[in-house]
């Protein structure tokens, strides 16, 4: 086959594709290939843009091969022809680690031997699945905890404490608290798969922001005086439209109001401004800024990169004793997501907390000419 032809069918490859010639010199290197290795991979000792022992091992034998053993592939594989091998590997390029299947396999290049090697990559795969598998362990521990209180509960209830009726009440007042927990971790994480499966609609109605912020501070008005709070409005007169999910919107400033008046209610204030954006460079062009500040301690800069990730807490005793599941930023993040909007979390210790919403403005629609 012709090196050109060899370069069409490589870019018609949807995984990594190189080839190279009888000297093991890389003549061929699609797109996806550059994407992992970087540019310039044409004419260069494959062993110099693939540096893996066993994945060499296997180029050089299909050059050379004369239908001696292979070398050892991977068990986990299945088995593949006798002129064909596949690995796993672990290929560093550019300073990132990824986990790979390797296929390395014969090919005629201007009727002289050469090789073809496909690589695809699983690392996204492995994440995901790791990510599931932190998911289910979370969700286990964060519903075992109450689980066990309450069975504990119980047995005493039916044992030793069964006349004891200030125990009674003081024990059914602990599981009514701990199966209230439970409730509310099974209906986040309903919220939070139902968010995630629409997540690719974009939401098509208008959304008034002042009255929707306005309706949000005053239902947690109470909650704030009883916390020693006091929640301050700084809200536009005219009306602010944006395109979007009434209820979902009204869910993410619920949460951030209810987080600030929660863990950052020692500095006593919880703003919430609604402000224009001339043009925010994420959402390439203009928006409506929402911006709920509290005065309380502040989170360290470290923990900030995380904090929209799910059960992730930045004082687990504290945000339990809240009554938190540990999922309500990772919900926020996902509605904004939605909304084609962005999320800003600044915050230092000491000096208070500012979590702000970028929704998109909404603009006019464009009438087709002539209409």
């Amino acid at each position: 086959m012709e090196i050109r032809h060899l370069r069409q069918l490589a870019e018609a490859v949807p995984v990594a594709m190189l080839v190279a010639d009888r000297r093991a010199r890389v003549v061929v290197a699609n797109s996806a290939a550059e994407a992992i290795f970087g540019p310039a991979l044409t004419d260069r000792p494959f062993v110099t843009v693939v540096r893996h022992p066993s994945v060499n091992a296997a180029v050089e034998w299909v050059l050379n091969s004369g239908g001696g053993p292979p070398p050892h592939g991977d068990p986990d594989l299945p088995p593949s022809a006798t002129d064909i091998q596949r690995l796993r590997a672990t290929l560093t390029a550019q300073g990132r680690d990824r986990n790979c299947v390797v296929t390395v396999g014969p090919v005629v290049i201007a009727g002289a031997n050469g090789v073809s090697v496909a690589i695809e990559d699983n690392t996204g795969i492995e994440q995901a699945e790791r990510m599931r598998r932190e998911f289910v362990a979370n969700v286990s521990h964060e519903l075992r905890t109450p689980l066990t209180a309450l069975m504990g509960f119980i047995e005493t209830l039916r044992g030793p404490a069964r006349n004891d009726a200030a125990a009674r009440d003081r024990f059914l007042n602990i599981m009514e608290r701990e199966a209230a927990r439970m409730n509310r971790l099974v209906a986040d994480l309903l919220t939070l798969s139902r968010v995630e499966s629409e997540e690719r609609r974009r939401p098509a109605q208008d959304v008034e922001l002042g009255t929707l912020l306005r309706s949000v501070a005053a239902t947690l008005t109470p909650a704030a005086r009883a916390a020693g709070v006091r929640l301050e409005l700084d809200v536009p007169n005219h009306p602010v439209t944006v395109p979007g999910d009434a209820d979902q919107i009204v869910q993410v400033f619920h949460n951030l109001i209810e987080n600030a008046i929660k863990y950052g209610g020692s500095g006593g204030l919880v703003g919430l401004q609604l402000a224009h954006v001339e043009h925010e460079p994420m959402l390439r062009g203009p928006g409506w800024a929402v911006t709920v500040a509290d005065r309380g301690e502040g989170i360290d800069p470290l923990h900030l990169p995380r904090l929209t990730e799910r059960f992730y807490r930045v004082d687990s005793h504290r945000s339990r004793q809240q009554g938190g599941t540990g999922l309500g930023l990772a919900i926020v993040k996902h509605i904004v997501n939605r909304h084609r909007g962005r999320l800003k979390i600044d915050s230092e210790r000491g000096q208070g907390s500012r979590f702000t919403v970028i929704l998109p403005e909404r603009t006019p629609r464009r009438l087709a000419p002539g209409s």
